[in-house]
């Protein structure tokens, strides 16, 4: 559990041998602690700066962060934080510390951390520092902040979000005084940059504990995400539908594998229900074109929080198409075409989520979503004929034919679509027959 790696032995070591106190700190202790492989290692020591520089002279040393005590050593290829024993002052922004100050108490500066997890120290040697009971909160699978809730959250917003989102990871319970201030102070998350939320987002979402937190903090997330405000509590007046919208793609997000564009296709899927809702004589929600109007909304959403291009055009085009069928072998072979195998795959994954969120009569639909899906498979297994790279003949052909221009791709084209269709045979000689001879 404490076998760490020698680059890290070698930061902690150097600076003992050379008088100074060090400690690993952080989220790596309690990966550790968790049996789970750290991402990085953070170091905190009482050396001062520009005393840890001295000290790694010999090394590759970065001055990431030396205003708040922070220096980056690089040891055999791997960067490593080491950053002073501080304590903050105050964040007038919500999110950094105006000034730091110091200090040579490493008690100090566990106190001013987030959680009481993320508050633990380990000398390399088997000596574990928790002065806020983190082991405990941990073994009782509980997130707390050290200290007053109220002031950890005024200090640095971000952690209401990370708090939830080390509950769905972790699915960790959050201790009652400190969700009762994520709740109460989620407005101070709009102090945050989009960026980050998003960040946060994206893990929270392909947590084991996601349908808990996304149902406990629905208040918090549309918060950031207003758009979601109108599907908490929408009844869907339908006989498909066992809950309301927002649960409906809470459950969805479940059930969906970890896929970061499925989850977040899913967590947006029906976004558009609120504004497409009618109701019948009967009683009965009806949600037409609901899915292209969702698919408006996911990509202003996704663009509000800054996410990349290939992100929202993925997960809008999953969202847009959510609710297509696929009938045939040759609409199968259509949407191949169109989409690409990958997204193709996602979207009968996002097909099944939204069906395993509904009445259990309507996972019916997942058998045929199974024929599909084999039927894809064997499709690009036989490598037949989907894209115009897979015809048999070109557009030098073509022109041989006497054939130019845009008629070219026109030809090209409606050629792939009768071979899709079965109607012509992928040859060469029969291709360019029915082009001399169309039927």
């Amino acid at each position: 559990m404490y076998l760490l790696p020698t680059y890290v032995n070698t930061v902690l070591n150097t600076l003992n041998n050379h008088g100074y106190e060090a400690y690993i700190v952080g989220g790596c202790v309690r990966d550790f602690l968790l049996n789970r492989i750290p991402h990085d290692f953070d170091i905190t020591t009482n050396a001062k700066p520009f005393q840890i520089l001295n000290v790694f002279k010999d090394f590759h040393t970065i001055e990431t962060g030396l205003q708040h005590g922070t220096v980056t050593v690089v040891v055999e290829k791997n960067p490593v934080e080491i950053t002073t024993y501080r304590i903050d002052g105050t964040y007038s922004d919500g999110r950094h510390p105006d000034t730091v100050e110091y200090t040579s108490n490493l008690k100090d500066d566990l106190s001013r951390r987030d959680f009481t997890i993320n508050a633990m120290a380990y000398d390399g040697n088997g000596n574990l520092v928790d002065e806020f009971f983190g082991l405990q909160d941990l073994n009782n699978r509980l997130i707390r902040c050290v200290g007053n809730p109220q002031s950890r959250f005024s200090e640095d917003a971000l952690r209401i979000f990370r708090a939830i989102r080390f509950s769905s990871q972790l699915s960790f319970s959050i201790e009652d005084g400190t969700s009762y201030m994520i709740h109460n102070l989620k407005h101070t998350l709009k102090k945050i940059s989009v960026e980050r939320i998003a960040v946060e987002l994206n893990k929270l979402i392909m947590g084991d504990n996601v349908y808990n937190v996304l149902m406990q903090y629905s208040d918090v997330i549309s918060t950031v995400i207003p758009e979601i405000s109108e599907c908490i509590g929408f009844n869907q007046h339908s006989k498909y539908h066992k809950y309301d919208v927002w649960e409906h793609m809470v459950v969805s997000v479940k059930n969906s594998p970890k896929i970061l564009s499925v989850r977040l296709a899913m967590f947006l899927h029906d976004i558009g229900k609120p504004k497409t809702f009618t109701l019948d004589s009967k009683g009965n929600g009806h949600f037409f074109n609901h899915a292209h109007v969702g698919a408006t909304i996911t990509e202003n959403v996704l663009k509000s929080l800054k996410y990349d291009n290939a992100t929202i055009k993925r997960v809008t085009s999953l969202v847009y198409h959510h609710d297509d069928e696929f009938n045939s072998k040759y609409d199968i072979k259509k949407a191949l075409s169109s989409w690409g195998s990958e997204t193709f795959f996602e979207l009968l994954s996002v097909q099944t989520a939204d069906a395993m969120a509904k009445f259990e009569f309507c996972r019916e639909r997942i058998n045929h979503i199974g024929y599909v899906k084999r039927t894809a498979m064997d499709i690009l297994y036989n490598n037949e004929c989907i894209s115009l790279k897979d015809l048999a003949i070109n557009g030098n052909d073509l022109k041989l034919l006497g054939i130019k221009g845009k008629n070219i791709g026109d030809t090209l084209n409606y050629l792939l679509d009768e071979v899709m269709k079965d109607n012509i045979e992928n040859e060469r000689i029969k291709l360019l027959e029915y082009v001399k001879n169309p039927i």
